[in-house]
């Protein structure tokens, strides 16, 4: 072969390896692609469960035939096989079997396995029960699934479920085989661990080489679960039922939970959780879930179920050598000490972060229940189990915690009372309209001379508010308080509904329920009574907006429709919290003599007094504001 000729050739294969690399397919054709032999493996396993339930009809229809038509019988069993094997290939032999339970459990849970499958298919949690006192079943026969989506050398889609497996047990780990050919099979090895909520999953494959599409590079992976109404209070469970998930490197994040959802997701994940308001299943990779579709559905059909969740997501897999994808599932409570026990001693790039799963509220809310609030919570429980008693010792220390605060507040209100005289001298040196910013002006700079500041009477409100929001979040979801009694309260995590009715009352009914709770009744009578005392005590004389004072007594009667259906146990929170708010106020009040606080307050008026920025401020603004006030009234 001459020279001219081998370059000729070399030219060529260039010219060829250039050609497939400029019309490679994009990832979004790749996607496209992969949509289109989705849509293709839809319909062949229509088209097999089909043929499937065809064939098992002609094969009872033939079974009933008498013995002299059993060379016809014989032929339509050879059918019935050729068929199955058309449909299933090297897995035809699985398609025939009869459904078999095995159970692995420990101390904390309990699991069916059925052969068919392989799948856990029954999930109970040992150490909890429903609010009717039934075993807590997070999942029975028919609300879970777990499939595998296989694709063979001659493209027939198959799918785990649908197949039997062949279990074999040694002590608490269960195998279950599911033979693929003469060499090739796929294993699911299940296991448990002593007093542990962690159910071990792993797949194990060999021998695939031939079996599967060449093109195999992952595993197809389907799991569904129906959610279960496990507590007192349909609305609130719901309202904490949802779907969370957390990126491999990344935050965890959850779908709404009033709505339908869909989501695709565009990074690698670590696991996903199924969560209802205090139990999760949770499906955790060792590695990564590749390609996840997440997907909600409200359960408005069966009330035994809240809402449906269905994730499609895939592993990475090669099916030329032996494989061990590893797993686990969580099946158990949302307990934040429990959760965070799972990171300890782990890489900050390998935690799992499932204390997640238990709501705290937003950002800047969570810290407070993490290091304030749960700290005090869990203190107090080591010495007693009474709930109510360590709710009305939590917020004694929360009040005592801000009381200087408090009494600050009372003070700086006691300084503005006892200075009212002087504002209603000042109001009838200033009586004309077109003056108030003038008396505005002459009131700050009275309160500033006197050493009296309105705004200090805010900041324990300030930074109660936090503290509050916190718990708002943190006691209706707070698996402490579940089934936990109190006086009257059967369970301090949801409402005390002493007073029911059935039927819909329009406007009743959407807003408080069917019921009436009686903490919170009694929390929103006492927040009246110590708003009406509040704003008694508080009259400094200053003019008040209009609407101001009724503004103030719908607040409790807001709160009540927020709480009516919520935690007995934060409605009783309130309750305590504002009793002691009126204890300390009237400690204060008779504590407190007025006569001393005025005269210090006019000692304080003769002493020359710098002024704070902030006065400058304000004094600078209300100068702006009567200087375009006048400017209108020339106009007019």
């Amino acid at each position: 072969m001459d020279k001219n000729t081998v370059i000729g050739f070399v030219l060529i294969g260039l010219v060829l390896i250039g050609f497939s690399w400029l019309n490679r397919p994009s990832e979004e054709q790749q996607e496209a692609r992969r949509r289109y032999q989705d849509s293709i493996a839809v319909v062949q396993r229509e088209a097999a469960a089909a043929a499937q339930q065809a064939l098992a009809e002609q094969h009872k229809k033939e079974a009933t035939l008498s013995e002299a038509t059993a060379p016809d019988s014989l032929t339509t069993d050879s059918l019935q096989q050729a068929a199955l094997v058309n449909t299933f290939g090297v897995f035809a032999p699985a398609t025939i079997g009869e459904e078999q339970l095995l159970v692995l459990e420990n101390e904390k849970i309990e699991v069916h396995i059925s052969t068919l499958g392989g799948q856990v298919v029954y999930a109970r949690v040992k150490d909890y029960v429903t609010y009717d006192k039934e075993p807590l079943v997070l999942f029975g026969q028919g609300d879970a699934k777990f499939n595998l989506t296989l694709v063979t050398t001659t493209n027939r889609v198959v799918n785990t479920s649908d197949l039997y497996f062949t279990p074999q047990t040694s002590g608490n780990t269960l195998t279950m085989q599911l033979a693929a050919g003469e060499a090739g099979s796929i294993k699911f090895v299940y296991s448990l661990e002593p007093d542990d909520y962690m159910l071990h999953f792993n797949i194990e494959t060999g021998g695939l080489n031939g079996v599967l599409a060449p093109s195999t590079n992952a595993l197809d992976i389907q799991w569904d679960q129906k959610m279960r109404s496990q507590e007192k209070g349909r609305k609130l469970e719901n309202q904490y039922t949802s779907l969370y998930f957390k990126y491999l490197s990344d935050d965890v994040e959850h779908f709404g939970e009033a709505k339908d959802e869909d989501k695709q997701l565009p990074n690698r994940v670590k696991w996903i959780g199924y969560k209802n308001k205090f139990f999760t299943s949770a499906l955790i990779a060792d590695d990564a879930l590749l390609a996840t579709t997440l997907s909600a559905k409200q359960e408005t059909s069966d009330e035994r179920y809240l809402k449906s969740f269905h994730a499609t997501t895939s592993v990475a897999f090669s099916i030329s050598a032996k494989e061990s994808l590893g797993f686990r599932y969580f099946f158990g409570p949302n307990k934040y000490k429990l959760l965070r026990a799972y990171d300890k001693g782990v890489a900050d790039d390998k935690r799992l972060e499932l204390d997640n799963l238990v709501p705290m509220g937003y950002q800047w809310v969570r810290p407070i229940n993490k290091y304030f609030i749960l700290p005090i919570f869990n203190f107090l429980s080591g010495f007693m189990t009474n709930f109510g008693l360590i709710i009305f010792l939590l917020t004694l220390v929360v009040k005592l915690v801000l009381f200087p605060l408090t009494y600050k507040s009372y003070l700086s209100t006691a300084k503005m009372r006892v200075l009212r005289p002087q504002v209603e001298a000042l109001k009838l040196k200033f009586p004309k309209k077109e003056q108030s910013g003038e008396l505005q002006q002459a009131t700050m700079a009275l309160y500033s001379s006197a050493g009296a500041s309105p705004l200090t009477g805010c900041l324990p409100m300030m930074l109660q508010m936090p503290i509050l929001i916190a718990l708002y979040w943190l006691f209706p979801t707070s698996i402490e308080l579940r089934q936990q009694s109190f006086l009257w309260a059967e369970d301090l995590s949801t409402y005390d509904d002493i007073i029911t009715w059935s039927g819909n009352i329009p406007l009743i009914t959407s807003y408080i329920g069917n019921h009436l709770s009686i903490f919170c009744l009694l929390m929103t009578i006492v927040n009246v009574i110590y708003t009406k005392v509040n704003m008694s005590m508080s009259n400094t004389g200053q003019q008040q907006m209009p609407g101001m004072n009724m503004m103030m007594y719908l607040m409790p009667l807001m709160f009540f429709f927020f709480f009516n259906q919520s935690s007995s146990g934060l409605s009783y929170y309130f309750l305590i919290s504002t009793l002691i708010s009126i204890a300390q106020t009237m400690l204060i009040r008779f504590s407190l003599n007025e006569a001393k606080l005025l005269a210090k307050l006019e000692q304080n008026q003769k002493k020359p007094r710098k002024k704070s920025g902030f006065m400058k401020y304000v004094e600078e603004a209300q100068r702006v504001q009567r200087e375009q006030a006048n400017k209108q009234q020339k106009k007019r």
